[in-house]
C-alpha cells in the first residue's frame, strides 16, 4: 500500500469513482447538446471542506483539477496532497483578501476572484515570487451589485469597473490573464444569468483575443453554463456529496 493509498478508505474511493462517472458522463453529454468538443470543457473538484484525502482519491481517478474557497483550509491541504507525492492542478475560486495573496501564489496554479485593481496589484506582487507565471480569471458581478464580489461590467470605476481589472490583469507582470469567472447571482435563472456572462465575455474578448477561459456553471446547473460557452465547471456536492455545514 502506498502512502496515498493510506489516505483513502477503499469504501470512500469507490463512492467517488462513481460520483465522478456521472458527473463526466453530465459534462459530455451537455458537449454533445451544445455541439461542442469534449475537450473545451475542464471539471474543477471543490473539495472545500473535504479532506486531503478526497483529493488524492480524485487525482488517482484522474480528476486533477481541484478548486477551495479559503486560503486558510486550502494551504495546509495542499501541502498534505504535496506530502502524498500528488500534484493536482490548484484552482483559487473564492473570494480573495490582499493579505491573502502571498500564501495563494504559493500553491495555486489559477485564482478565479479577481474584481479589483488593488487585488490585482497585490496579487501581481505576490506573483513576483514564484517561478512560472499566476493564471488569473477576473470575476464579473453579473448583476452589477457592488455589495457583492466581482467587478461590475457597466462601470467606469477605476478599482472595480471590469474594464479597469482586466486592463491591469493583463498588463500585470507575472501573471496570465485568461479569462472570466462568475457565480449566478441569487433569484437569477441560470440561462438568464449565463447568457448575460456570454455576452459581458465576447465584450471583453474584443480587447483581450487570449481571455476565452469561461469558469462558470456548479452541481446544479453545469448543463446550462456549458451551453453558454463555458470551459471551467465547478463541481462539488454532485463529485463529494453534500457538505457538513460550515461553522
Amino acid at each position: 500500500m502506498t502512502q496515498h493509498d493510506a489516505m483513502v478508505r477503499p469504501d470512500r474511493r469507490a463512492e467517488l469513482a462513481t460520483a465522478l462517472g456521472q458527473v463526466r458522463a453530465r459534462i459530455a453529454d451537455a458537449c454533445v447538446a451544445a455541439g461542442r468538443d469534449r475537450s473545451a470543457v475542464t471539471m474543477i473538484a471543490v473539495t472545500k471542506t473535504y479532506p486531503a484525502g478526497d483529493v488524492v482519491a480524485l487525482a488517482g481517478l484522474g480528476a486533477t483539477d481541484v478548486g477551495e474557497n479559503r486560503d486558510q483550509e486550502a494551504a495546509p491541504k495542499a501541502a498534505e496532497v504535496a506530502a502524498a507525492g500528488v500534484a493536482p492542478r490548484w484552482h483559487f475560486i473564492g473570494q480573495l483578501q490582499r493579505n491573502k495573496c502571498r500564501s495563494v501564489v504559493r500553491y495555486a496554479d489559477v485564482v478565479h476572484s479577481v474584481d479589483s485593481v488593488r487585488l490585482a496589484g497585490a496579487l501581481a506582487r505576490a506573483a513576483e515570487a514564484r517561478d512560472r507565471p499566476l493564471e488569473v480569471l477576473a470575476q464579473v458581478s453579473i448583476d452589477g451589485d457592488p455589495a457583492r464580489g466581482g467587478a461590475l461590467p457597466d462601470s467606469v470605476d477605476p478599482d472595480r469597473g471590469l474594464g479597469a481589472v482586466t486592463g491591469a490583469l493583463a498588463e500585470a507582470a507575472g501573471m496570465r490573464f485568461t479569462g472570466l469567472m462568475a457565480v449566478a447571482p441569487l433569484g437569477w435563472e441560470p440561462e438568464r444569468a449565463f447568457a448575460r456572462l456570454a455576452e459581458v465575455a465576447a465584450a471583453v474578448r474584443q480587447d483581450h483575443p487570449g481571455a476565452t477561459a469561461l469558469s462558470a456553471g456548479m452541481s446544479a446547473d453545469l448543463e446550462i453554463a456549458i451551453r453558454f460557452g463555458a470551459t471551467h465547471v465547478r463541481v462539488g456536492s454532485a463529485l463529494l456529496g453534500m457538505r457538513p455545514t460550515l461553522r
